[in-house]
């Protein structure tokens, strides 16, 4: 993963201010700019690029020594990352929500602030873009209920979001939630669905305000694809990935912990923190090994499954005197 702060920018690589007042033009430039910054190419060099090329520039990112959140990990191609999906608002198969999440409309979109915090309202995303510093992240995403990827994020800091809308201090939990349209999202029509919608997420609000914690905008140097939760998701690298939850139109800040979708589902299964711990079994499968994507049925490529998704060093402190078997 590569996370650049924000002294490392020279000013040529910054996006104009012109360009997060619309967001048409804004999103387009994370195709060919924003996503390129990490090569050392100021935004107008790459200004005629053809957006299919930022996935292969990724390639030639060079890791900085003394950054502890890169990974030199074989990245997946973005045929699998969007190709390959859980977006259960769209059907249960993997294949479904690149099949049918074109029926999405992205635009406009506007995400709810509400609960204790100083700023609520409804924020059109352009407004919530405007104010955002992009960064050039190559993160590991691993959803190790099955399988895991290595996909390359372009997104920014979820506390630089929260931090905008001044939470209060009775602030301990942030709950999210997911669009619900039925005339657009097949899934949620379906009779043999077993969520109640809309779908919701949360965290404890030092989890969210970790560095690590981030949303996304783009993946590959491209706009994000309605399969993989176009036009804002969420972003944890070191928790199942069920906890990164897609469309967000709703940003909660609550003083009790909320109850999230999969809870409500199968509590026995799972919890509200779902951090990878590969020594705690699912109650119908083992989670010590994950098998990694490109693969195939006959090749599997089946890797051992690492605590906190190999993000312990950074992230063990948050759970310090908690019991991760009894709080999975």
């Amino acid at each position: 993963m590569i996370i650049r702060s924000p002294s490392d920018i020279p000013s040529s690589e910054i996006t104009p201010e012109g360009i997060y007042l619309q967001r048409r033009q804004f999103m387009q430039s994370i195709g060919v700019g924003a996503a390129l910054a990490g090569l050392g190419l100021p935004l107008a060099s790459v200004a005629a690029t053809k957006p299919e090329l930022a996935a292969l520039n990724y390639q030639s990112v060079v890791a900085k020594s003394d950054n502890p959140f890169y990974t030199d990990e074989k990245m997946a191609s973005f045929t699998d990352a969007s190709t390959y999906n859980n977006y259960y608002e769209f059907g249960t198969d993997k294949s479904d929500p690149a099949r049918y999440a074109d029926s999405l409309t992205t635009d406009p979109w506007s995400v709810v602030i509400e609960g204790d915090v100083a700023k609520p309202g409804k924020y059109p995303l352009e407004d919530i873009m405007k104010l955002m510093t992009l960064e050039e992240r190559i993160y590991r995403l691993r959803c190790v209920e099955a399988w895991s990827m290595v996909i390359p994020w372009v997104g920014f800091p979820l506390a630089d979001l929260l931090k905008m809308f001044e939470p209060s201090s009775n602030a301990k939990y942030v709950e999210f939630t997911t669009l619900s349209r039925r005339s657009e999202m097949r899934g949620q029509r379906s009779s043999f669905s077993v969520i109640d919608w809309p779908y919701t997420e949360g965290l404890r609000i030092d989890e969210a305000m970790h560095p690590l914690a981030f949303m996304s905008v783009g993946m590959y140097g491209k706009v994000l694809p309605n399969q993989n939760g176009a036009p804002i998701r969420l972003v944890v690298p070191w928790k199942y990935g069920f906890k990164s939850i897609k469309s967000i139109v709703k940003i909660r800040f609550t003083a009790v912990k909320p109850k999230t979708s999969w809870q409500a589902i199968a509590p026995s299964e799972y919890g509200f923190y779902a951090n990878v711990n590969p020594d705690v079994d699912h109650p119908r499968w083992t989670q010590r090994y994950e098998r990694r994507l490109p693969g195939s049925l006959l090749s599997p490529n089946r890797i051992k499954t690492q605590m906190f998704n190999g993000y312990g060093e950074q992230v063990a402190g948050l759970y310090k005197d908690m019991n991760l078997r009894r709080n999975y």
